[in-house]
C-alpha cells in the first residue's frame, strides 16, 4: 500500500467543527506539521475534505 504525507499549510482557525475534527483525526495539529498515511480510500476521503487546509505529496 502507498504512503501518503499531509501537511497543514493554513489554520483551523474559523472553520467548521467537522473540519477541525477532520484534521485532528489525521493527527494534525498545527501549521507545518506533517503526517505520514496509507493511502486508503477512507484517509484520501478525509483529505479530500480539508484539501483546501492541507497539502499532500507521495511518500
Amino acid at each position: 500500500m502507498s504512503k501518503i504525507k499531509v501537511k497543514q499549510v493554513k489554520s483551523a482557525i474559523k472553520r467548521t467543527q467537522n473540519q477541525k475534527r477532520t484534521l485532528e483525526a489525521l493527527g494534525l495539529r498545527k501549521i507545518g506539521h506533517v503526517v505520514e498515511h496509507n493511502a486508503t480510500p477512507n484517509i484520501l476521503g478525509m483529505i479530500n475534505k480539508v484539501k483546501h487546509l492541507v497539502s499532500t505529496e507521495e511518500a
